[in-house]
């Protein structure tokens, strides 16, 4: 692999692990999506960067193919598993006498315990994080994988078709897993909210898709002018 190969890969997979691990960090939040983008119903905080992480994934596979995304996928599923290990141990960490203090009140004058509020966001129930790994890593072998079953069958044209199409097939997947595994299976929620939710966070993801496909083009553009178009092909 010539030198300008290898930066491209380091870059490529530098932008989705650092993607990837930041939205199941945020991805505990649960936002009003009505509120911010007049949607119905709820999205998680995760959604917002994800299709960052599902271009990068077909420009991975496009110029790497299925076993470039797949390697930076087991990377990336070994190293969410070590930031929430880091993160549950920082819980357990004991806290400053401040972080304590019974005096301490927020901007409306209420009581706020500090050590508690950070234990509430960071202590991510197990649930979640299974649910997270299980629908990731499912959702990239899949996209993978119809990716280059679609560059076959076109003959390496419709790039548009390829990159959407797998997109569309696998995020079905990863947002209806994610939820099922981690509010159904483990969790408390009826199989309705789970499909609301994912609902949401599909149309919002199929959306994103869509308009995404000229970053798709212009990244082509781009590495083919950068690497050359014959290492390109």
């Amino acid at each position: 692999m010539s030198k300008r190969k290898q930066q491209l890969y380091l870059v490529l997979s530098g932008i989705f692990i650092t993607n990837a691990l930041l939205a199941e960090i945020i991805g505990v939040k649960i936002f009003s999506a009505e509120a911010l983008l007049g949607l119905p119903g709820n999205l998680t905080a995760g959604v917002l960067i994800w299709p960052v992480v599902f271009v990068t994934t077909d420009i991975i596979n496009e110029y790497f193919g299925r076993e470039g995304v797949l390697r930076v996928s087991y990377l990336t599923v070994a190293l969410i598993l070590f930031a929430f290990l880091v993160i549950y141990l920082t819980t357990k960490l004991p806290p400053a006498a401040f972080w304590l203090d019974v005096n301490k009140t927020d901007a409306q004058g209420r009581p706020f315990n500090i050590d508690y509020a950070y234990q509430s966001i960071f202590r991510q129930g197990g649930n979640i994080i299974v649910g997270s790994i299980v629908a990731f890593f499912v959702a990239q072998v899949l996209d993978a994988t119809v990716f280059q079953l679609l560059r076959r069958a076109t003959a390496g044209r419709y790039v548009w078709l390829r990159a959407t199409g797998s997109t569309l097939v696998s995020q079905l997947v990863d947002s209806f897993v994610v939820l099922f595994v981690a509010f159904y299976l483990f969790g408390n929620w009826t199989l309705e909210q789970v499909l609301s939710v994912a609902n949401t966070n599909y149309w919002y993801k199929f959306a994103a898709a869509i308009l995404l496909t000229p970053v798709l083009y212009l990244a082509h553009f781009l590495i083919d002018r950068y690497v050359g178009r014959e290492a390109a092909a």
